[in-house]
């Protein structure tokens, strides 16, 4: 086993503690990043994401974003461009800023460009051209860089000058002169990679007359860099996702760190908030308090809307309305996590509201930990197994664990109905890095997915009356090994006693 896994089997020290202001190692509180006192902090700050120039407390020197290093980019770059025929040109763009009631929501990165650049400014884009120079590629980096005027309405914008300093750019330009800059060099490669902003996906495919088109006129005129994308002939035009996605596959060291730290944060929470959780209290409740653990933890953002089902509304694979009373006797499914430095965590946990299991519940919830805990020991290079294979090893377990228990399955009893959902998905800078992946393929050491078996329970006559209305599910993120996995998800209880003692306070945690 590798030192790094061997650091992420123990409690953050490097990568989780020196982002949280309260985390103390080996007796000691450590608050910043640096020994940088807060009056050494740049304010207000002349750049447009956090950087260790302005804020200290977050990055190290060297660091680009935090927890990754600038060299860790370009070597995402140097793999990207290595990995392309000669004369090819890479073309990625920022994500659009999105608005409800004419005020923008907290931006967040397209996901495939901010792996590239690490630049966390809106209406930006970037061009790799490909060369036979020792680095292997040209970098031109696109913003809208300083603007005094907006600057006073909306914060501070990165320079020309630092997106060549800081970022590594070969040149930076306006982001209003990209349109052009494409149309001028897509006629020189005859590979070039790219992807259309809001490009349809495999569930709902998009014609180019779309219902909304056809309905109605656009709001806003057809972009320059639509125009000249449609214009490109589609024999030289190919689709830079699936590339991308090769690469995001296999975690670094640093992104091994950092989704243990988000999956440290998300864990915790789930654990005070089994004691926060009582009879009486409001789902909504329930995911405000993991949300509000989950940001004085220092998380940006939750990754996906929480999961707070008590009771029935279990059976309910993705409950997300989160509206009604937990009552007594019941157990609440919360399927949670948040995003951490750019990368998601996605944890489950199923726990009595009283604090104690009945009979039939824990019965049940012992039948799906031992079938969970024995798939995430397959999760292992040297197992050889895709993830179809792994899905179908869950369903031959679970049948096997529920037949135990009483079940008496027929044909299609646990896929149709007491299982319908696929066990696991690969999980990132993304919640779901799936889009492009083959899951035919073997799972190989660095890949990090998630392992989540479920039973929902319908109160129907086929199955044993005292487990009717009863739906469990329990995640973890896993940490793909050579021959050994590794549960990134620690820090969330799952073993009976364990939710049982979170529950009612006997492992030392309270609500905050």
């Amino acid at each position: 086993m590798s030192g790094c896994w061997r650091s992420l089997q123990q409690p953050l020290a490097r990568a989780s503690a020196r982002y949280h202001p309260r985390w103390c190692i080996h007796g000691t509180l450590r608050t910043f990043a640096t020994e940088a006192s807060i009056d050494s902090e740049l304010k207000p700050s002349n750049y447009g994401q956090p950087l260790f120039q302005s804020h200290p407390h977050l990055l190290r020197p060297h660091e680009l974003t935090p927890g990754i290093p600038v060299e860790e980019y370009e070597r995402r770059r140097e793999m990207l461009m290595d990995s392309l025929p000669s004369n090819s040109v890479v073309i990625s763009v920022a994500a659009p800023i999105k608005y409800m009631s004419g005020s923008a929501y907290k931006f967040r990165q397209a996901s495939d460009f901010w792996y590239l650049t690490g630049f966390e400014e809106p209406d930006a884009a970037v061009i790799l051209e490909k060369t036979s120079t020792s680095r292997g590629y040209r970098m031109t980096l696109f913003s809208n860089g300083k603007d005094s005027d907006k600057e006073k309405w909306e914060g501070a914008r990165t320079s020309f000058d630092d997106a060549l300093r800081i970022f590594k750019a070969d040149d930076a330009m306006s982001i209003q002169s990209f349109p052009s800059q494409l149309k001028s060099l897509s006629s020189l490669y005859s590979n070039i990679y790219i992807d259309i902003p809001n490009s349809p996906s495999k569930r709902s495919p998009r014609t180019t007359k779309s219902l909304l088109r056809y309905l109605s006129p656009p709001v806003q005129p057809k972009s320059g860099y639509e125009s000249v994308v449609e214009s490109l002939s589609t024999s030289r035009r190919n689709p830079l996702a699936p590339l991308v996605a090769k690469l995001r596959a296999f975690k670094s060291e640093r992104e091994q760190q950092i989704m243990r730290a988000a999956a440290d944060i998300s864990g915790r929470a789930h654990a005070k908030t089994m004691r926060f959780t009582r009879p009486g209290i409001s789902e909504s409740a329930i995911a405000a308090h993991f949300e509000y653990l989950c940001c004085l933890a220092g998380s940006q953002r939750l990754a996906y809307v929480p999961v707070v089902a008590s009771g029935p509304n279990a059976l309910i694979i993705h409950y997300t309305s989160n509206n009604q009373m937990v009552q007594d006797g019941e157990m609440v499914l919360m399927d949670a996590g948040c995003e951490y430095n750019g990368y998601a965590s996605d944890i489950t946990r199923t726990y009595p509201a009283s604090g104690a299991f009945t009979e039939p519940q824990k019965e049940l919830y012992a039948a799906v930990l031992d079938a969970q805990k024995a798939l995430i020991s397959l999760c292992t290079e040297s197992a050889k197994l895709n993830l179809h294979e792994l899905h179908r090893q869950s369903c031959d377990i679970l049948r096997r664990e529920l037949n135990q228990i009483g079940f008496k399955l027929h044909t299609g009893d646990l896929e149709r109905v007491l299982y319908p959902h696929f066990l696991s998905h690969p999980i990132g800078i993304d919640l779901h890095e799936s889009a492009h992946l083959d899951r035919g393929e073997h799972l190989k050491a660095g890949m990090v997915i998630t392992v989540e078996p479920g039973i929902y329970v319908p109160p129907t006559p086929q199955f044993p009356k005292h487990f009717h209305n009863m739906g469990i599910r329990i995640e973890d993120e896993v940490l793909v090994g050579k021959d050994h996995p590794v549960v990134l998800s620690v820090a969330a209880p799952k073993e009976i006693v364990d939710v049982e003692g979170a529950c009612q306070g006997q492992l030392g945690l309270e609500s905050f």
